[in-house]
């Protein structure tokens, strides 16, 4: 008999809906902090540099666990290893809203994302156990939206949170879910049964290759656009450990008898090519998470509240789009519908590229509006696709690299976009200051009759070189949402090489 069958159908929907409770939070935790970094390093006395790592900490465990997930959920069974994974992520929770400097508060960080890290994978292999058929598709839908639209609100509910409160409940938050799931999801979620004999003959030689070349990885890809890259010793010396490692990495993931992440499943064209689309949809997802609100603050100089209204508009057209895929998915290709949320991804990209300094919610709210829309069928359908024809002897560990691949995404999308406002903001800057020389009739005309007056010629050069600062930041904003357009544009056209996704043949020994 099945592990699920003595379960109805309304206590699977039940357990489905307290873990995807534990993946929302822990993708929330992600961005939330985001908008109010400046917040918490005033109340822990700390500088701009000390708290990023607020973040930075957080997102190296995450991407550290989350690979490892599959092989742990098999040691420890899955309502084991994700009630656990919430008790430890709520106790953090609440470490980090008592913190006392930043010191405490980046340890604490970096334990909440590596404890509460292993439910977001967890919850992918749970719903092929639970579902079939249609089920299968809305509850493929619900995680997308989730993937997508925790990070997306992020910046969001941060913001209102610590513009009516304190930045204290930014963790506090997490308490009321965290302490339902850590209940809730041993009760329901039994699908397997603990297998504590595999700690014995575990790849922990793999474990430790993860772990250091996706920790280097996080470091260099996070803190290289701050350092100028491979110019500091720092991001050198970690740059060339995540390179060796992650070689010798994959030389063991291929080599080993059980290693603990299958990369032989890459050989599956759909499983590759998904882990592509979900590398894609990371740098689209962070990347806009991350320069939208930065071109808010920055060039127009918005509150850590307003910012989250002015993006609030893509979760809201996400959730709209909800329906529309549920219904498309049972009457429509999946590749086709991926094709199209692609499609309208690189369409939303390309409506921002002509952004001004002017440019408010107003402007930004129709090409938010088609992003939105764009990430619920981008996402949704990639799960199916790339995990629905694999064994699901395979499936736990598969969906570990599935998730590992959005995130590092994101983190790549995130250093890609930092460094191209970084670079090309002098380069436009310097463009437009060589027009600004005695012969521009322009410049001629606005500073003529100043010339006798030294404070007000002053003043006059003052504003002009920030005026052709700010026109040069708005133009590398433009420069970088073109880069995700064209990412998207080419993941667009590789969505015909997916097969129409198939289940596999026969249930396998390990589907307990």
């Amino acid at each position: 008999m099945s592990p699920v069958a003595h379960l109805t159908q309304g206590q699977k929907v039940f357990a489905f809906a307290s873990m995807c409770l534990g993946m929302f939070i822990a993708l929330l935790d992600i961005q939330i902090v985001s908008a109010s970094l400046r917040d918490i390093g005033g109340g822990l006395s700390a500088g701009a540099d000390d708290t990023a790592w607020v973040q930075t900490s957080y997102l190296i465990a995450e991407i550290v666990v989350i690979p490892l997930s599959g092989w742990l959920s098999r040691v420890f069974s899955t309502r084991w290893l994700f009630a656990a994974s919430a008790a430890g992520f709520t106790v953090t929770s609440l470490l980090c809203g008592f913190a006392w400097d930043i010191q405490s508060m980046i340890w604490f960080r970096a334990a909440q994302g590596f404890l509460g890290g292993s439910m977001i994978p967890l919850v992918f292999t749970t719903a092929f156990v639970f579902f079939e058929g249609k089920q299968r598709t809305i509850a493929a839908a619900t995680i997308g939206a989730i993937a997508s639209l925790a990070p997306t609100l992020g910046p969001t509910l941060g913001g209102w949170i610590t513009d009516n409160y304190s930045w204290h409940w930014l963790f506090f938050v997490n308490l009321p879910p965290g302490i339902f799931v850590t209940v809730a999801v041993p009760m329901l979620v039994k699908i397997d049964e603990p297998n504590l004999a595999l700690l014995k003959v575990g790849d922990w030689i793999g474990i430790a290759l993860i772990a250091v070349f996706l920790g280097c990885l996080e470091y260099t890809l996070e803190e290289g656009p701050r350092w100028n890259w491979l110019d500091d010793a720092t991001i050198r010396a970690t740059a060339w450990t995540s390179a060796v490692a992650g070689l010798l990495f994959v030389w063991r993931g291929l080599t080993a008898e059980h290693p603990v992440v299958d990369l032989r499943a890459l050989r599956d064209r759909n499983f590759a090519l998904g882990c592509f689309f979900s590398f894609v949809t990371g740098i689209g997802l962070f990347g806009t998470i991350y320069l939208t609100p930065l071109f808010l603050g920055r060039v127009e100089g918005y509150s850590a509240l307003q910012i989250g209204q002015a993006i609030f508009s893509t979760g809201v057209f996400q959730i709209m789009g909800i329906p529309v895929y549920a219904w498309l998915a049972s009457r429509v290709d999946l590749r086709w519908i991926l094709m199209g949320g692609l499609a309208l991804f690189t369409v939303s990209m390309f409506e921002f590229t002509p952004i001004t300094h002017d440019w408010s919610w107003r402007e930004l709210l129709f090409p938010q509006a088609l992003r939105g829309f764009a990430q619920q069928f981008a996402v949704a359908p990639t799960v199916i696709l790339t995990l629905g024809g694999l064994a699901p002897a395979r499936l736990k560990q598969a969906s570990g690299l599935f998730n590992l691949m959005r995130n590092l995404g994101g983190a790549m999308g995130i250093a890609g976009c930092a460094t191209i406002l970084n670079d090309r903001t002098n380069l436009h800057f310097q463009r437009m200051a060589e027009r600004l020389t005695p012969a521009s009739e322009p410049l001629n005309r606005l500073m003529e009759g100043i010339e006798a007056n030294t404070d007000a010629y002053t003043a006059a050069l003052k504003s002009l070189w920030q005026l052709t600062f700010r026109e040069a930041q708005t133009l590398t904003y433009s420069d970088a949402f073109f880069s995700i357009m064209a990412c998207f544009a080419i993941a667009t056209v590789m969505v015909p090489l997916m097969r129409k996704v198939r289940p596999p043949a026969a249930p396998s020994a390990d589907a307990h």
